[in-house]
């Protein structure tokens, strides 16, 4: 079965390269599952009353008035969800979730060169960090790997480090965080699309020597490496860390409600350990969370943050500060909201995809804890950011491998109109 097969080359990968990842009896299999987008219209109570009388997963969250919501339907409560649901408009996403997860989840073995073949498919975790380290084999004068800490179960949060001509911790830094939410495999490979990007061009394109010359960029494709491990060996829609919770047999806390800023503000996240946005029983009480603020507290010092982007899907969004309130936003919103519209437009002129902009809060959602609010206000970081990458439900969390490398392309046109238009 392509499950077992893929299972199996994993946990070979995973135990060659001293990984640290759960042993778990069996796959969370979704064979048969259906994935809806049903529109909420003015009975969004009533859409939020069935789904949790159902106890159906969402990937997005609630549904609000004239909103919609992602709804995740097992074979076993297809006939009651139609029945109580009837006169709701739907969207197929999936017609067969676990199909949709055979057919992205086919990895194909990496070749041992960090060239753009990468981004055709995805990619077994251990691949990952033996891509970034070959990376920097390939640019042993201007990178290398760097770590900001280890993750509940010991694995160390691993990036790239790279800098220009002037030579390594003189630069304002740029920090890029993905796979903070571990189902969003598209941020790994798009964080890692631009440290390949800026590294492979930095020698015959002028603009990326700039750039490179003027930054220090620091570049963790997956900061959640447990959830991550996790998708790849026990169930793909994972999304926390893999921390217990005292008194609860739900496991994990949401690394992106998590963050010492504002964490204590009502209504951004969960109390509730088996929530998906669950925010953790005290503030930074995560050790990936921990680990990476104090790193970007330890760049801020030594060299100045200039920008830090977390990279998240899906939705095709480009928001700045506030999540925790939306009531209020940053001082310089003025300038945020002018890089973000230049941002978006320069992503839309490579294949047309739009993204909408703004700040977080008034844009998707309210969100306490968060990593972006903490970086601007508790880090000091002169930009901060949060995008939500492809697409806008078509395949949600289940991408397929085609996207990657558009993905990644258009992307790097939304940094590149940032690094030229920051002041």
């Amino acid at each position: 079965m392509k499950y077992l097969s893929i299972l199996t080359a994993l946990l070979g990968l995973a135990s060659a390269t001293a990984i640290r990842s759960e042993a778990r009896p069996k796959r969370t299999a979704y064979d048969g599952y259906k994935v809806l987008r049903v529109a909420a219209g003015d009975d969004a109570d009533k859409l939020n009353k069935i789904i949790a009388d159902l106890e159906l997963e969402t990937w997005k969250g609630v549904a609000k008035v004239g909103g919609h919501a992602d709804v995740v339907i097992p074979p076993s409560k297809l006939a009651a969800f139609n029945a109580q649901a009837e006169g709701f408009e739907t969207l197929t996403m999936h017609e067969d979730l676990g199909v949709s997860i055979a057919n992205e989840s086919g990895f194909q073995a990496y070749a041992g060169t960090a060239d753009q073949t990468w981004f055709n498919t995805y990619h077994a975790y251990a691949d990952h960090l033996t891509f970034l380290r070959d990376l920097v084999a390939a640019h042993p004068n201007q990178s290398e790997i760097v770590t900001s800490g280890t993750s509940v179960n010991g694995n160390a949060i691993t990036g790239i480090r790279f800098w220009g001509s002037a030579g390594k911790g003189v630069k304002p830094a740029i920090v890029f965080h993905g796979t903070v939410h571990a189902r969003e495999w598209i941020t790994t490979m798009v964080a890692e699309y631009q440290a390949y990007y800026l590294l492979t061009n930095y020698g015959s394109d002028a603009t990326v020597k700039s750039f490179v010359d003027k930054y220090e960029f620091y570049i963790f494709p997956v900061v959640n490496p447990d959830g991550f491990i996790y998708t790849q060996t026990s169930n793909r829609l994972w999304r926390k860390n893999r921390q217990s919770n005292s008194g609860s047999s739900c496991v994990g806390r949401d690394i992106n409600r998590n963050w010492p800023a504002h964490w204590s503000t009502s209504g951004g996240a969960s109390t509730n350990p088996c929530d998906e946005a669950y925010k953790g029983a005290k503030q930074g009480d995560a050790p990936e969370t921990t680990a990476l603020a104090a790193f970007l507290n330890k760049v801020k010092a030594a060299q100045g943050l200039k920008l830090f982007i977390d990279w998240h899907s899906y939705s095709q969004l480009f928001m700045s500060p506030y999540g925790y309130t939306c009531s209020s936003v940053p001082a310089k919103n003025s300038e945020y909201q002018s890089l973000a519209r230049g941002a978006v437009a320069a992503i839309k002129s490579v294949y047309g995809t739009t993204f909408n902009y703004g700040p977080i809060c008034t844009t998707v959602y309210k969100a306490t804890g968060n990593s972006v609010d903490y970086a601007f206000d508790v880090s000091g970081a002169e930009y901060a950011f949060t995008l939500e990458l492809r697409d806008t439900g078509a395949n949600g969390f289940i991408l397929p491998a085609s996207q990657i490398l558009p993905s990644g392309v258009e992307a790097w046109a939304g940094v590149k109109y940032l690094l030229a238009n920051m002041k």
